[in-house]
């Protein structure tokens, strides 16, 4: 996508988001009919006065005086309804254009590639998706229409003043040169301090988010004095960041106003002369001048200011949309629709890296019957839990292939491979929300009645019921209310409720209490019979009973069979592992 780094205003970026106005069009063309108007009236009321002055107060005459003032009450009272509905509906259009994009975003990230999320900070996708989204509304709603509308006004204003007077007019124009390049110069540095803004607010986002979710670690290491140290040092450097925005505004906004003032004291001065010694001006055209040099000169401050605005949106929309623009998506050009797997899997030399050249699966092959439970074994590293993942299409393999009833996966629509495929990881995730949500998802196919039958079967509803509301009791965030044997337990009954075609436990009985390892023994019994399971497992008690043993090293597999086979070859690997544990 364009670079914005070394431009004022990234034309292609803006066409970019302008398609986003397209179903609100009628709004958008409505604003600039607005901002013509405006334009129009900003110099009504000193026209009006002009006449007053001239024809009225100088001739002392009482005839059209009072319907000149009321005209001139009446179109401010109309200037004041037509800024409050250009306030609300360019707001508005920028609030749903935010929206759409939002959505889009979210919409994105969801289908990302799980190799995007390791090597992504979580902290600054927040930061794009929510503090970013803002500054991109503001682009529309505070800054692009009010530029506009200044605009308008200051050729509407220059051109009443050269036909009134230009001889007025080329005093004020004379300053004006020089409010310009203050002007430029004032956006050249403000889009570079801006951009250092965002950068340190994603920084600390990023920081922020990661020391609240790993607070337990820092407490129980003592590292708050040294986080807090790190904290001020991040905090220090977006303050300074902001404070050099604020510098080019005290610089640049004083400069405005005092050749304003200049100004107004020239034409006071070369006007009343005028009028005085040679009679060739009018009083009320110097009272409209003095009216009108503040609309022409308060607009460029203004659109200075606005422009900090847009250039803050614009920012934000390049790093919005290098999101969007990051092709990281699996591949979902499948088309068939998975449905009610028999469950025969099979391997075939399947060659998979998380970093490019540094395979983690070396060429693995291996077949799992419809109705059998195999179990995976291995040091950690061996590879046994990104079987899983590619089993899911988390991530492409390399080479090889992987069949689920002969159908190679990537053939499949994804979203149908994984509802037929339930998982039970050893980290559970629980959202903050009630233990109902956290197992159907909010899928409205999967009703209470469906959940409290399903735990009643593997022996869960009493422990919920103890809860305080039950199934609705929420979790708060990550699952913290719970112990996490009850969090494995959820995650269990997850999985039980959707009725999947094939079952995966990935450790999921590492970190439970007896009790709940005992519940997940019986549930597991319930559920992978007559279904094709495959369990990850450190603890080789949980897996006795499996169908078959996979034997893991360093991506190869290097042993396969019955727990009673392998333990028959007392110098091999599964054997040493399992003297380890119980010997």
């Amino acid at each position: 996508m364009s670079n914005t780094k070394d431009k004022l205003f990234d034309v292609g970026l803006f066409k970019r988001l302008f398609a986003y106005t397209k179903p609100y069009r009628l709004v958008f063309f409505g604003l600039l009919f607005v901002v013509l108007i405006t334009g129009v009236l900003s110099i009504s009321v000193p026209y009006l006065l002009k006449k007053v002055i001239n024809e009225n107060i100088t001739n002392k005459v009482g005839d059209g005086f009072l319907e000149l003032v009321v005209l001139m009450l009446s179109l401010v009272i109309l200037e004041s309804i037509l800024q409050f509905i250009f306030s609300y509906y360019a707001s508005w259009l920028g609030q749903n254009m935010i929206k759409d994009i939002r959505d889009k975003l979210f919409n994105h990230m969801l289908r990302f590639k799980m190799k995007y999320y390791d090597n992504s900070s979580v902290g600054l996708l927040v930061t794009r998706a929510v503090t970013d989204m803002e500054r991109i509304g503001d682009v529309f709603g505070e800054s692009l229409f009010a530029i506009s509308k200044d605009i308008v006004v200051m050729l509407i204003v220059s051109v009443f003043m050269v036909l009134e007077d230009w001889k007025l007019s080329l005093i004020v124009f004379v300053t004006l040169p020089i409010v310009l390049y203050a002007t430029k110069v004032f956006q050249k540095y403000m889009k570079t301090a801006f951009e250092q803004v965002r950068t340190e607010v994603s920084n600390m986002n990023s920081f922020v988010q990661e020391r609240v979710t790993g607070m337990k670690i820092l407490q129980l290491f003592t590292r708050e004095n040294t986080e807090y140290n790190n904290f001020k040092e991040i905090n220090n450097r977006h303050k300074k960041a902001w404070i050099k925005t604020v510098w080019y505004n005290s610089i640049f906004f004083p400069i405005g106003e005092f050749l304003s003032s200049i100004t107004i004291g020239l034409v006071v001065w070369y006007g009343g002369l005028r009028i005085v010694l040679e009679g060739e001006s009018s009083t009320g055209v110097l009272f409209a001048f003095v009216l009108l040099i503040p609309k022409l000169f308060r607009p460029l401050r203004q659109i200075a200011d606005k422009f900090n605005t847009l250039q803050m949106g614009m920012v934000a929309a390049t790093r919005v949309f290098k999101i969007l623009d990051t092709t990281s998506n699996i591949d979902n050009s499948g088309t068939i629709k998975a449905s009610n797997f028999k469950g025969n899997i099979s391997f075939k030399d399947v060659v998979f890296s998380y970093v490019k050249d540094e395979a983690v699966l070396k060429g693995i092959s291996f077949n799992v019957k419809q109705g059998e439970t195999i179990a995976i074994v291995g040091a950690t590293g061996a590879g046994k839990s990104t079987i899983i993942n590619l089993l899911n299409r988390f991530y492409e393999i390399d080479n090889g292939e992987i069949c689920i009833d002969k159908t190679p996966i990537n053939s499949m629509t994804i979203e149908s491979l994984r509802q037929q495929i339930a998982v039970v990881l050893q980290d559970v995730f629980l959202f903050a929300d009630t233990i109902l949500n956290n197992i159907t998802l909010n899928n409205p196919d999967i009703t209470l009645a469906d959940v409290e039958a399903a735990a009643k079967s593997i022996g869960v509803h009493d422990f919920i019921m103890q809860l305080p509301n039950g199934y609705l009791y929420n979790v708060k965030e990550r699952g913290v209310m719970l112990s996490s044997g009850q969090r494995q337990l959820i995650s269990f009954l997850r999985a039980y409720v959707t009725n999947p075609s094939i079952l995966v436990l990935d450790e999921a009985t590492s970190s439970v209490d007896s009790y709940s390892e005992q519940l997940i023994q019986n549930a597991t019994e319930k559920i992978t019979k007559n279904r094709t399971s495959i369990i990850i497992a450190h603890r080789l008690a949980t897996i006795k009973k499996a169908d078959k043993i996979i034997v893991m090293d360093s991506g190869k597999i290097i042993e396969q069979g019955t727990h009673t086979d392998l333990l028959a070859n007392p110098n091999g690997y599964y054997s040493g592992l399992y003297n380890a544990q119980f010997l």
